[in-house]
């Protein structure tokens, strides 16, 4: 009886064992698409755009589907060979999801340029620009679909805002008319809408703008969708000393109802090259925000935090021109970054990145260090996170480059070696101790947050999280936060 008892014992021992969970370790798992699409770059391969030639896109969970609108930019664009083809080259690209990894490319929104678009660029700007469709935005009100949508001449203040509805996200498109427009006596820029409605008394606000002047923001009438007051051309939200130089535009506005604040995505410097995705925030739709510092977005500081910028990880010729984003949740309340990567070292090549998007325990807006795959979320131990990793401290570009209306000169599009932001080695090791400068570890486990020390400076609060190696092809652990100085902080586990 005793030997039986014993027995048991050892076997209940050998079942407890079996079932104890060995620490992660990165595993094996390809990317859903490549990088590069030099192979379906030609016009008759525009149904295999999915993912690429995506520029300035604006996203929405609509029904059952993501549906994402954007500028009409192709690589290698040739409108005689699409004329030639067959290809219904238009205008303001559309596609749509259901799983935010793989995405169908549906053709074009418009036929055409709107007429009254096209005059009035032309009559203002001497008889050039309007050749395309900038920076779409999808609302939706009722039962129709809101799409903004911007016609400029390059180099100029002379632009306009239209809004165009339809019954369904694919539509077709009715034009409802003018919501602003500019010309070169304007101290504003009428391009790149976004709206927002006011959470506390259903007031719309649309912001838009570029480095001419800054980001402005005007009131709607909710049931026509154009400006409460005619000829309405809004009030400053924010700018940069040297606008004419410094690049801002592509403001992107959100409401956190967890957080009760509105948040103020821009980006800055030229899109080709340096990108750069910041934020500000506010008790109110239509401002004033204030930034990772309370210094106001409207001053001519420059603002942070810095939430995305050219970087390279260890196996990847890297990503320029990461930033005029598009924000949105899931139905279960998640947030997603989505906007242009321009794959290095030519930084022609314009890819979809959308990201994971977390909020620190001070309310502030990151994203994750690689774009998202898919991977399904899990919880971690401090055992997981002993290993390999590599480290990237995304900072803004220091390097002056000579630009025209904000944008890189001709022969200038690719980054300098000062420009990038690439990842260092770090290794965490047992017992909260890091193989460099003698740092140490903490894991929250109930919180999932992470601190460390990097560079003699302990950063507080790093958001652990499952996701998607695509330099490796790999599952694996990432954290991302802010610093200090409102930098992002960016981790992977390679080993």
């Amino acid at each position: 009886m005793k030997r039986l008892r014993l027995e048991a014992v050892m076997l209940v021992a050998v079942l407890l064992g079996g079932c104890a969970t060995a620490p992660f370790a990165p595993t094996a798992s390809p990317n859903p698409w490549a990088d590069n699409y030099l192979d379906v770059s030609s016009m008759e391969h525009y149904r295999s755009w999915g993912t690429y030639n995506v520029h300035d896109p604006s996203c929405r969970k609509i029904g059952d589907y993501y549906y994402m609108y954007s500028t009409d930019a192709i690589f290698r664009e040739n409108r005689k060979e699409a004329r030639e083809k067959g290809v219904p080259l238009g205008y303001i690209q559309q596609r749509k999801s259901k799983d935010l990894v793989h995405w169908e490319f549906l053709g074009w929104a418009f036929p055409e340029i709107p007429q009254e678009a096209v005059e009035w660029v032309r009559s203002h700007a001497g008889g050039e620009g309007a050749t395309n469709i900038w920076a779409p935005y999808i609302i939706p009100y009722g039962d129709k679909y809101r799409l903004y949508f911007c016609v400029s001449a390059f180099g100029r203040k002379t632009s306009y805002i239209g809004l165009a509805e339809a019954n369904s996200p694919e539509g077709p498109w009715t034009q409802r008319g003018c919501v602003v427009k500019t010309d070169n006596s304007s101290v504003m820029n009428a391009i790149d809408p976004t709206v927002v409605v006011d959470a506390s008394n259903g007031k719309w606000w649309m912001h838009y703008g570029s480095f001419f002047g800054g980001l402005y923001c005007v009131e709607l009438n909710p049931q026509t969708g154009l400006p409460m007051v005619e000829g309405d051309q809004g009030h400053l939200v924010a700018r940069r000393a040297n606008y004419r130089k410094d690049n801002l535009e592509a403001p992107e506005i959100i409401y956190h109802p967890g957080l009760k604040r509105y948040y103020l995505f821009s980006s800055y410097d030229p899109l080709m090259t340096t990108y750069n995705v910041r934020v500000g925030r506010s008790d109110k739709a239509e401002g004033p925000f204030t930034d990772f510092f309370g210094v106001a977005l409207a001053d001519t500081t420059n603002n942070f935090p810095i939430l995305t910028a050219p970087y390279r990880f260890t196996g990847h010729s890297g990503w320029a021109g990461t930033a005029h984003c598009s924000v949105f949740t899931t139905d279960d309340g998640q947030y997603f970054m989505a906007h242009q990567g321009r794959l290095s070292p030519q930084n022609q090549l314009m890819d979809l990145h959308v990201r994971q998007m977390f909020f620190t325990e001070d309310g502030w807006p990151v994203v994750s260090p690689e774009r998202f795959a898919g991977s399904r979320p899990r919880t971690f131990s401090s055992d997981d996170l002993i290993g390999e990793w590599e480290v990237i401290r995304v900072q803004e570009p220091l390097y002056e480059r000579r630009l025209n209306a904000g944008q890189i000169l001709w022969g200038e599009g690719e980054l300098k070696d000062e420009e990038w932001n690439i990842s260092a080695p770090l290794h965490l090791t047992e017992g909260g101790r890091l193989d460099a400068e003698g740092g140490t570890w903490t894991f929250a486990e109930e919180k999932q947050l992470l601190s460390l020390t990097l560079d003699g400076e302990r950063i507080q609060n790093l958001i652990v999280f499952a996701g998607h190696d695509w330099e490796k092809e790999q599952e694996t652990i990432l954290f991302t936060g802010l610093d200090a100085r409102g930098r992002s902080v960016w981790g992977k586990r390679v080993r």
